[in-house]
């Protein structure tokens, strides 16, 4: 299968997912809500989504290894073997989720040699399709219509840049940053939204001074990357890698079209 083909696959996977989660945002007192080692909250949407997401990934033509949120993790002795391998958040944005307010998505990206090939990324609250294949373009797809992603071109010095923070995650770091700049508008968003923004052309800005995992971020970059944006490693100055032996992420800023 081409990357064309995978992305038709992928989309409809997403879909799936999405459904599945839609149906159970319905059921506010049916969430189920579980906490992880790390206080993160699960829900059975989380489980629900991440079980048909694996179980179509493993009957596509093409077999990749699959690294998810909701899986048990594989360890780097066996992970730094693989080429190629499925990235996937079944549900990002748990919180938003939990809250009601329609700010989270599907995320499935196809990792090659420790860079995003492709990736889709869906909201199933606004029934909103995003996808990209790397040097092939970004797109988005809403009642059957097709936009291509142009990201805003623009200077740091610009005044009034709009800069995304995360619902969750202010702190002196992301102010720090902010304060370099001149009047800049503030958007607030949750989960890998944000990405989005920029790639639409609503946001210029979204520094993440915070922790993330790379099922977070894989697919909303390549995303912003085909729509003429970055996502840039605080530490090395060059884009986020993937399947890393830690797949926590560093500290990065997501750009649009940047210009010096």
């Amino acid at each position: 299968m081409n990357n064309v083909q995978l992305i038709a696959e992928i989309t409809q996977i997403a879909r799936q997912a999405g459904a599945t989660i839609l149906d159970i945002y319905a059921q506010e007192a049916d969430f189920q809500v579980e906490h992880k080692a790390d206080s993160s909250p699960l829900t059975i949407a989380d489980r629900r989504a991440n079980a048909i997401i694996c179980s179509a990934l493993e009957a596509l033509p093409v077999q990749f290894p699959i690294i998810s949120e909701e899986n048990q993790q594989i360890p780097y002795t066996e992970r730094q073997h693989f080429t190629k391998a499925w990235l996937v958040d079944p549900l990002d944005g748990t919180k938003e989720f939990l809250k009601r307010n329609g700010d989270f998505t599907v995320n499935i990206a196809l990792i090659n040699a420790g860079e995003i090939e492709l990736g889709v990324v869906y909201i199933p609250v606004f029934d909103e399709m995003y996808y990209a294949t790397k040097g092939g373009g970004a797109f988005k797809e809403k009642n059957g219509m097709v936009q291509r992603l142009q990201a805003l071109p623009f200077t740091m010095s610009d005044t009034g840049l709009k800069v995304i923070s995360s619902r969750s995650h202010m702190n002196t770091e992301t102010e720090a940053f902010i304060q370099q700049l001149d009047q800049p508008e503030l958007v607030s968003r949750g989960s890998s939204l944000k990405f989005l923004l920029i790639a639409l052309g609503q946001a210029q800005v979204y520094p993440r001074m915070a922790p993330t995992m790379e099922w977070d971020t894989g697919a909303a970059q390549i995303i912003l990357e085909e729509a003429g944006g970055q996502v840039i490693d605080q530490n090395t100055n060059a884009p986020l890698r993937y399947n890393k032996e830690n797949l926590l992420n560093p500290y990065f800023v997501a750009y649009g079209d940047l210009k010096k």
